[in-house]
């Protein structure tokens, strides 16, 4: 298998001074010194687990002998699905958002875990399922807008609606750009099944302090002002620099049953 990639590992991360290491773990704090006197910063700290948990988290996603992760296989309809054994978590976002990117990052601990990532965007054809050990299933679900497969909405629609073990959809968003209108067609579809989900902001590497603060600010009012289903925290990440993704570990360990108890720091 491949090496793990620098910062992969929370030890890694651990040797940084404490600023980066802060901004690497918890990439929304760092941004909360340049919010404007009177801000309020609650949805900033919903989520806050200490090391602890940060670290029972790491160790599901790192494999060995007794706890395998792999990808189980790949379906176009439901009845081709594995059987809904395990709690579930599936990624969701427009066809270049950088999701097969983000869950490479996710397992680049278990090197040997296949995600393939491709250059064209609409690469994900097929809802991809990868379980992780006796623990819980994670579904690489195809990219919608751009060069989304033909059969796209009955796929994503009726796995939502029938997936009786799925305990959260993250919806990825691409931090440069913020919420473009086929993001709003998935919002609207997320909450009229009542399925609670998530914003991911992806490819946070790539977006200036200033682009990326206006953003977060107007998806966080747009969650406060317009959705119930969504959990009011964003999740900030860059699969190159790996900010946020051992927090969104944790939080995936979190709402899968595994971490039943988060201590925050």
């Amino acid at each position: 298998g491949r090496a793990s990639p620098p910062l992969a590992a929370l030890s890694q991360v651990l040797r940084l001074e404490r600023s980066r290491r802060t901004a690497i773990v918890f990439p929304l704090q760092k941004l909360e010194r340049y919010l404007a006197p009177g801000t309020d910063t609650a949805p900033f700290r919903l989520f806050q687990p200490g090391l602890a948990a940060l670290q029972r988290a790491e160790a599901l996603f790192r494999s060995d002998r007794g706890h395998p992760i792999d990808y189980v296989s790949s379906a176009v309809r439901m009845d081709h699905a594995p059987p809904a054994a395990l709690p579930e978590v599936c990624f969701i976002g427009r066809s270049n958002v950088g999701k097969s990117s983000l869950i490479r990052a996710l397992f680049s601990l278990a090197p040997e875990v296949e995600v393939r990532v491709s250059k064209t965007p609409g690469h994900t054809k097929k809802m991809n399922f990868f379980k992780v050990g006796k623990y819980f299933t994670l579904v690489d679900m195809p990219g919608y807008g751009y060069r989304a497969p033909q059969d796209f909405v009955e796929m994503v629609e009726a796995y939502l609606q029938e997936r009786h073990n799925l305990k959260r959809t993250f919806l990825l968003v691409d931090s440069i750009v913020g919420l473009q209108k086929s993001d709003h067609i998935a919002v609207e579809m997320l909450e009229e099944f009542g399925i609670p989900y998530v914003m991911v902001l992806t490819k946070i590497d790539r977006a200036s302090r200033g682009l990326l603060l206006k953003n977060v600010l107007e998806i966080q009012e747009f969650v406060k002002e317009s959705t119930q289903g969504c959990f009011p925290q964003l999740f900030l990440v860059s699969a190159v620099e790996f900010s946020g993704v051992h927090l969104l570990r944790c939080f995936v360990a979190h709402v899968t049953g595994n971490l039943p108890t988060v201590e925050a720091s």
